[in-house]
């Protein structure tokens, strides 16, 4: 058996290819699978669960369905969907994680989180997720009719897109000391996250051995995802 990761989908009504292809995943992949683990950006952008998007809906019955076949779904907050809350979860079955777990998997012990708090160089970011990530802002936000909070997630979203143009590649990539401090705080050597969009397996060495970093793509052209099982941690691409 094994357990499956995915992360940074990124669904809206305007990428309905990308929601068909995770509507087959669970029915195809996952429905096999001891766990499914999201990591974050499941959606393109969350302003409440009060929002009636159709498309939220779709989803929330598509995971509870899985999840009435046997198969648990976690999820860890991203840095777009961090206010989805716990009427999304029971709709959805998802249990809410916190923004660092660690699973004991087959023998592995594997730190999961979503991977912006990696991203330290990026000063500007940083400092942004602290204030939106502040319950007391969450709240007043939550509190402002449906119609504001569209528009200030629209204005918030060009905003981030303008900056980013401005922003160098490694800027937006992880930090090396941020990840080993992570891995060593949680006595780990293994790590799976997503957020940076850059699919691959990582070698490090740590405490001199061998520690390893997996980290998932986007679901821009296709579909990405980590398998994990007794032998073997494997990043997979797939067509929706």
């Amino acid at each position: 058996m094994s357990t499956l990761f995915i992360a940074d989908l990124h669904l809206c009504a305007q990428e309905p290819a990308i929601t068909a292809g995770f509507l087959r995943f669970l029915r195809r992949e996952a429905v096999h699978a001891d766990a499914l683990y999201i990591l974050g950006d499941l959606f393109e952008a969350w302003i409440g669960d009060d929002d009636p998007e159709p498309l939220h809906g779709e989803i929330a019955a598509a995971l509870k369905a899985l999840q009435q076949t046997g198969v648990p779904c976690y999820f860890i907050h991203g840095n777009r969907d961090f206010l989805l809350g716990k009427r999304f979860a029971r709709a959805s079955g998802m249990q809410l994680l916190p923004e660092e777990k660690v699973l004991e998997l087959y023998g592995r012990k594997i730190l999961i989180l979503h991977g912006d708090t990696l991203c330290t160089d990026d000063q500007a970011y940083q400092q942004f997720r602290r204030r939106v990530h502040n319950p007391l802002i969450q709240k007043l936000f939550l509190a402002l009719p449906l119609r504001w909070r569209l528009k200030i997630a629209a204005k918030m979203r060009a905003r981030s897109q303008q900056t980013n143009r401005y922003k160098s590649e490694a800027i937006m990539d992880v930090n090396p000391q941020a990840v080993e401090q992570a891995m060593r705080r949680h006595g780990v050597r293994w790590m799976i996250h997503g957020h940076t969009h850059r699919p691959a397996v990582h070698r490090l060495s740590l405490n001199n051995g061998e520690a390893h970093r997996a980290v998932l793509g986007a679901w821009h052209v296709e579909g990405s995802m980590i398998k994990v099982s007794a032998d073997a941690v494997e990043l997979i691409q797939f067509p929706f």
